[in-house]
C-alpha cells in the first residue's frame, strides 16, 4: 500500500473495531452524502474493507435491501449508493432510522427497514431513547466487521434545539470516536463563518472529533482564499483539509431530489434530442431513479411544478409520492391535470410510476387511513386500494410486450424494486362500458389503448442500461465509473503539501 499523501486517516488491516471517518455538514445541502459516496469508494480502493452507515435519513427516496431473517426492507438511497461505491451489499444497518415525510408536521418512521406505527405516532423528541439502542447496535455490528465505516450526518451537528435529543450527529461521532470532517457549501458563500460558528456551538468534547474543514462547491483561484484558512485554524485549531471545485455534474443524484424545478438539464455538450418532463409535487418520492437521464447526451430534463414547464416535453413523467392524494390535489391546483390531458392528446407520452401510476386512474380508496381518498386523473380506467401493510420487493423482471410508441422496451430483463402501499385493479363498469386497458401484466403494468399512457409499479427502470439503449438509443455513466471517478479525486482535493506532510 502507497504512504498516505492525504489529509485521511489510514485504519490498521484487520483491526477492529473500525476506523470510523463521519462527513458532517454546516447545513443540509452542503455535500455530506456525495463527499461520503467518494470516500467508501476511496478507502475500498485502498484495499479496504469498508461499509456506509447514517443513524437517521430524512428522504422519500429510498431503496429495497434484503432484511434480517428474510424479506425486504428500506433504506435512504444516498445509504444503498455509498455501500454499492464500498463494494459491499446494501443493507438496513447501514441506515437504521428513515423517516419518510408525508406532511409538513408528519413523518413515517422506518425502523431497520420496516414501518414502525407506534415511534410514527411519538413526538419527536421522545424518539431518540427508543431508537438509540437499536442505532449504536446496528453501528457497533458494521465497526466489528469492517475496517473502515464511513458515517454520514444529518442537517448541521449545531442545531442546538435538536442536541438533547440527537442520534445522527455528535451522540454517533462520540460513540464511534470517529475521525469528524465538517464540510461548508462555500459556493453559498459565508463558509468561514459557517465553519467557525457550528465548531463554536458544539460542546467542549465535541470540537475534539473535528480533525478537518473542507469547502465544498469552490469556483475561482484557490490561492485567493488565503489567509482565511489558516485564521480559522488560529480561532479553532483545526485545519482546512480540502478544498473540492464545484462538480455541477458529478453523476449522483441530489438527495433531496429536484432542487430547481423549472430548469432543463443534461449532459453538456449534447444538442438535446429528447425532453423529459418530471413533474415535482411537494412530496414527490424516489427523483433519484432519474438520475441517469440527467447524464444521457442529448436528453434534456425539467422538473415542472406549472403547466408552462410541460411545453415542449417529448415524455411527461409522474413519479411516485409519499402523500398521493395529497399530491394530487396539488397537481389540480397548479392546473397540471388539464396540461397532462392536453399532452397526451397532441400526441405526447405520459408515464406514471408507482404513485403516478395511481394518481392516472379513476379514483384513490383508503379504507385504512393511509394515505386518503382522492378522484383520479382519470387517464386510464383504473383504482387503487390503499393497504396498512406496505409492499416492498427488489427483483429482475421481464417487461412484458407493450404496444407503440413504448414497444422497444418489450422483454427486456431488468432491475426494478417496489415500494407502495396501493393495489390497482381495472375498473369493471367501465371496462365493460368499452373504455378499455391493456393490462399487460397484472396488478403491475397498465397502457392505454392509443398506447401513448404506460404505468407500472416497478421502480428503478431507467436506471437500466439496456432500457435506456432501447428508449433512447444511449447510455449514461455506469454507477461504478461516477463512484471512481469521484475517488479519483479525493487524492487531489484532500492532497497533503510538503509543508504539510
Amino acid at each position: 500500500m502507497n504512504k498516505n499523501t492525504t489529509h485521511l486517516p489510514l485504519p490498521v488491516p484487520g483491526q477492529r473495531p473500525a476506523l470510523c471517518v463521519m462527513v458532517l455538514g454546516t447545513s443540509s445541502g452542503a455535500g455530506k452524502s456525495w463527499v461520503a459516496t467518494a470516500l467508501c469508494r476511496w478507502y475500498r480502493n485502498q484495499g479496504f474493507k469498508v461499509a456506509p452507515f447514517k443513524a437517521q435519513n430524512m428522504s422519500n427516496h429510498a431503496r429495497v435491501v434484503p432484511a434480517p431473517g428474510g424479506g425486504w426492507g428500506e433504506i435512504g438511497t444516498a445509504q444503498y449508493l455509498q455501500a454499492l461505491a464500498a463494494g459491499c451489499a446494501p443493507e438496513v444497518r447501514m441506515n437504521p432510522l428513515l423517516l419518510k415525510p408525508e406532511a409538513d408536521m408528519r413523518s413515517q418512521v422506518v425502523l431497520l427497514g420496516q414501518v414502525d406505527q407506534a415511534l410514527t405516532q411519538l413526538p419527536w423528541r421522545e424518539r431518540g431513547r427508543h431508537v438509540w439502542p437499536r442505532i449504536s447496535k446496528a453501528l457497533d455490528a458494521l465497526r466489528s466487521e469492517n475496517d473502515v465505516v464511513v458515517i454520514e450526518g444529518a442537517g448541521s451537528p449545531a442545531e442546538i434545539n435538536l442536541q438533547a435529543s440527537d442520534v445522527v450527529n455528535m451522540r454517533v461521532a462520540r460513540h464511534a470516536q470517529a475521525h469528524c470532517l465538517l464540510v461548508s457549501d462555500i459556493d453559498r458563500g459565508g463558509a468561514f463563518a459557517h465553519l467557525y460558528g457550528t465548531w463554536a456551538l458544539l460542546q467542549e468534547e465535541d470540537r475534539t472529533l473535528i480533525r478537518g474543514f473542507v469547502l465544498n462547491k469552490f469556483r475561482g483561484d484557490a490561492r485567493l482564499l488565503a489567509p482565511a484558512p489558516q485564521m480559522l485554524e488560529a480561532l479553532t485549531g483545526v485545519p482546512v483539509v480540502a478544498t473540492i471545485p464545484r462538480l455541477a455534474q458529478h453523476g449522483l443524484p441530489e438527495e433531496d431530489g429536484a432542487q430547481d424545478a423549472g430548469a432543463g438539464y443534461g449532459a453538456a455538450g449534447a444538442p438535446v434530442q429528447t425532453t423529459v418532463a418530471v413533474v415535482a409535487y411537494p412530496r414527490a418520492s424516489n427523483l433519484d431513479e432519474f438520475q441517469p437521464l440527467l447524464n444521457v447526451p442529448g436528453v434534456r430534463l425539467v422538473w415542472a411544478r406549472s403547466p408552462a414547464q410541460l411545453h415542449g416535453a417529448d415524455w411527461v413523467i409522474l413519479p411516485g409520492s409519499k402523500a398521493t392524494a395529497s399530491d394530487l390535489r396539488w397537481l389540480r391546483a397548479q392546473g397540471l391535470d388539464a396540461a397532462l390531458a392536453a399532452h397526451v392528446a397532441q400526441g405526447g407520452r405520459l408515464w406514471g410510476i408507482c404513485g403516478g401510476l395511481q394518481m392516472l386512474g379513476e379514483a384513490l380508496i383508503d379504507l385504512h387511513g393511509v394515505d386518503g381518498n382522492e378522484a383520479g386523473l382519470g387517464l386510464l380506467p383504473l383504482v387503487t386500494a390503499f393497504d396498512v401493510d406496505k409492499q416492498l420487493l427488489h427483483a429482475e423482471v421481464t417487461m412484458p410486450q407493450l404496444a407503440p410508441p413504448w414497444q422497444a422496451l418489450s422483454g427486456l430483463a431488468l432491475q426494478v424494486y417496489e415500494i407502495h402501499h396501493g393495489q390497482t385493479r381495472p375498473r369493471g363498469d367501465m371496462v365493460a362500458a368499452g373504455q378499455g386497458v391493456h393490462e399487460c401484466l397484472p396488478g403491475l403494468v397498465w397502457q392505454s389503448i392509443d398506447g401513448r399512457i404506460l404505468g407500472s409499479y416497478w421502480h428503478g427502470l431507467l436506471e437500466n442500461a439496456n432500457l435506456l439503449q432501447a428508449l433512447l438509443g444511449a447510455n449514461a455513466p455506469t454507477l461504478d465509473s461516477v463512484f471512481d471517478r469521484l475517488a479519483s479525486g479525493v487524492d487531489e482535493w484532500f492532497a497533503r503539501t510538503a509543508a504539510s506532510a
